[in-house]
């Protein structure tokens, strides 16, 4: 009796958004291009640069978007955070990314640098939180922006329904979609989802996909992201053996995708880390083949 191979008739009828970060030398930057330049042919909805702790990537961050623009046909979203600048310096930075023709922002809160130990202090002339951001941001010019969510809750949240008031805030005060979080469990995002309608959310909700890399390092940025113990025993003894770990991790991340999918998800988001090889690889089992967009809009 014959079966059909698990990922052998996905269509491909999903749309795609990566995060890059930006480099930091000459080698980070050949490959942070390289990613993008293999990622690109699948034709994401957008690719998003970070901004590092305390506003530490700032002007690498504004670099490598601006290129984005000036080299690509890609739509580029940059992150601006609250962290250590005033109102006037964070609407400048806003303003120029206006001016070089970014219309995308996703506004964050931010992380503390290390030396504040991890607690967040607001700039006394500044925004005091995400919220804040995005109403400065609206007033200031028509950016689509972009917020964060957390399906397993905020570590700094004291419950579930603070984090989803926080969440709330964000919408009402302007954004037009949430990324959440990395997580591993397809019944996390669920919950997560049905918990956000019940609140009023109503705005698209883009899951955050992060192929596991590192396991060690997965579990430092995670926060309350949960690590099942089924994936710890998938990645035992791949420590030293970056091809078979990659290899795992690429099966694992569509699984879940898969398990979004049936479950009516269109939309993904993921976390490349500046390589491509994975979630192209992702991508691929998913059904979405390079300038599969194209091709549709043309035979409608």
């Amino acid at each position: 009796m014959s079966r059909t191979p698990l990922f052998a008739r996905m269509p491909g009828d999903i749309n795609v958004s990566f995060e890059f970060f930006p480099p930091k030398t000459e080698a980070m930057e050949t490959q942070l291009w390289d990613a993008i330049d293999a990622l690109a042919p699948l034709d994401p909805s957008f690719v998003s640069v970070t901004y590092g702790a305390g506003g530490s990537t700032r002007e690498r961050t504004h670099a490598t978007v601006a290129r984005l623009v000036r080299e690509t046909a890609l739509v580029p979203a940059a992150h601006l955070t609250c962290v250590g600048a005033s109102r006037g310096e964070i609407d400048e930075i806003a303003d120029r990314y206006w001016e070089a023709g970014v219309r995308h922002i996703v506004a964050l809160r931010g992380d503390p640098p290390p030396s504040a130990g991890g607690v967040f202090t607001p700039h006394p002339d500044g925004y005091a939180s995400a919220a804040d951001l995005v109403a400065g941001l609206s007033k200031r010019h028509a950016f689509d922006l972009s917020v964060a969510a957390y399906p397993e809750m905020h570590p700094e949240s004291p419950n579930i329904a603070a984090d989803l008031d926080n969440l709330k805030r964000k919408i009402d005060a302007g954004a037009t979609r949430a990324i959440t979080q990395f997580f591993f469990n397809a019944d996390t995002w669920f919950r997560f989802v049905d918990r956000a309608l019940a609140a009023g959310i109503t705005v698209p909700l883009l899951p955050g996909i992060m192929p596991v890399t590192n396991l060690a390092g997965i579990r430092r940025m995670g926060g309350n992201t949960e690590i099942p113990a089924w994936l710890t025993a998938m990645f035992s003894g791949l420590d030293e053996r970056a091809g078979p770990r990659a290899l795992v991790a690429a099966v694992v991340a569509t699984d879940l995708c898969r398990a979004l999918y049936e479950g009516g998800v269109r939309d993904f988001h993921f976390y490349t880390l500046n390589r491509a090889e994975q979630v192209f690889a992702i991508c691929q089992l998913l059904g979405l083949r390079p300038g599969a967009h194209c091709v549709k809009e043309v035979a409608e």
